[in-house]
């Protein structure tokens, strides 16, 4: 932690000295307040202008920041649509100006061309592991043993991780051969499960239930594995939303499952997505919702 400190100290001399050799009007952090506040103090002590893209989330956890966030800032893009209604109720000027991942549509033939690689069957599994290393760790041991579980009470499913990154499938692999099976159910990567890299959108609009994504209208289920210590200890406290999940904080709603955080095993995980399997009406209302 100590290294992590000085290491983002000395950053800030380089920006610094970067801003004093260099004319320029507006500072656009991008996320992160953690990284950015201090460079935007910088910018704001030199008289400059500080325009926020992507909001920092003060409305999900930590709202005290949000008055450190109209100190420095004088204006910020939002890329949700309540968020522009939340900011200016705390006097932060602000507009919604969309999500960048909808600016374009995806090429449809393309994801058709992509997805006529992909297994065949009528249930059709997307797993979606992240791309973090945390993110991997936590989640993709839930989704392996939840995939082989759906395997055993429906064989004829078949399904792709979809990874963002080649590099990332021997680590999975790894992680599956470590995480332990239910009896009756297969052990390591199942055989009837494909890993695909780059190719996430086709991987979506290839399957039938999704672990988890929201821009193809697929049906979901959406599950973080969290510590239960710092969660009952510290995030519970900081925490101030009903949802977590995009979708549902968009809708204002719970319109897909959540399973956040998530504590368990996969028990929870299969249930939900066993009822979407089973029962058609509640993925058909699932898709009109999203």
């Amino acid at each position: 932690g100590l290294g992590k400190i000085l290491e983002h100290r000395e950053i800030n001399k380089r920006v610094a000295a970067w801003m004093d050799a260099n004319p320029f009007s507006v500072h656009v952090p991008v996320d992160s307040p953690a990284a950015n506040f201090s460079i935007c103090r910088m910018a704001k002590r030199r008289g400059k202008k500080v325009v926020h893209l992507v909001a920092p989330q003060v409305w999900a956890w930590g709202a005290w920041r949000v008055n450190k966030l109209r100190r420095l800032t004088d204006f910020v893009c939002c890329l949700l649509p309540f968020e522009e209604e939340y900011f200016a109720g705390k006097n932060v000027p602000a507009r919604f100006v969309g999500h960048p991942l909808f600016d374009e549509k995806p090429d449809e033939g393309r994801m058709i061309e992509q997805a006529a690689s992909l297994p065949r069957g009528e249930r059709r599994i997307a797993l979606m592991p992240g791309s973090r290393p945390s993110e991997i760790t936590k989640n993709f041991p839930l989704l392996i043993e939840a995939y082989r579980r759906l395997r055993r009470n429906f064989p004829d499913i078949v399904g792709v991780v979809a990874g963002a990154r080649a590099d990332l499938e021997p680590t999975l692999r790894e992680i599956a051969e470590q995480t332990p099976h239910a009896p009756g159910c297969e052990s390591g990567w199942p055989g009837s499960l494909e890993f695909s890299a780059g190719k996430t959108d086709a991987v979506i609009h290839w399957s039938t239930l999704a672990l988890e994504i929201a821009r193809q209208a697929r049906p979901m289920v959406v599950v973080y594995k969290s510590s239960p210590l710092v969660y009952h200890l510290l995030a519970r406290w900081l925490l101030s939303t009903a949802h977590y999940s995009l979708p549902n904080l968009v809708a204002g709603r719970k319109i897909v499952p959540e399973l956040v955080p998530h504590f368990g095993g996969p028990e929870a995980l299969v249930d939900e997505a066993v009822a979407l399997l089973e029962r058609p009406e509640l993925a058909d209302q699932q898709r009109r919702d999203l």
